[in-house]
């Protein structure tokens, strides 16, 4: 399954602020990313009609759909993995942080193994 970048961006973000709280709205995805509101707002009708999310209509909640939380955990794992693995490599992790941002999205999953059996191999 294919997605835009920004989709991911977001479903990853849903993700990770779900962990930490038990309601996720659009206000907090729009403080978390630095987006304004109605940019996010857009951004959320357009997951929603892809089935990726649904939010109740009463309290805003946001929740991801099994799709969704498919993409967004792939994503997620990506990220945690790539960083780990370039600040074990000596980058500083700031660099790393973003850096790792940008290569899970365009990264395939055949390099993405590679580097994971890489990385386990170097902790052995």
């Amino acid at each position: 399954m294919t997605i835009q970048e920004s989709a991911e961006m977001y479903l990853e973000t849903i993700l990770r602020l779900s962990e930490k709280r038990s309601i996720v709205r659009s206000i907090d995805i729009a403080h978390d990313m630095g987006f304004s509101k109605p940019s996010v707002s857009r951004a959320i009708k357009n997951l929603k009609e892809n089935g990726y999310i649904s939010m109740e209509t009463d309290t805003g909640a946001i929740t991801l759909l099994p799709p969704g939380e498919e993409i967004a955990r792939t994503i997620y794992e990506r990220h945690k993995a790539l960083s780990s693995y370039l600040i074990r490599l000596g980058v500083d992790p700031k660099t790393a942080e973003e850096d790792a941002c940008r290569i899970e999205h365009v990264i395939s999953d055949e390099s993405f193994r590679a580097i994971q059996r890489h990385a386990e191999e170097m902790k052995a």
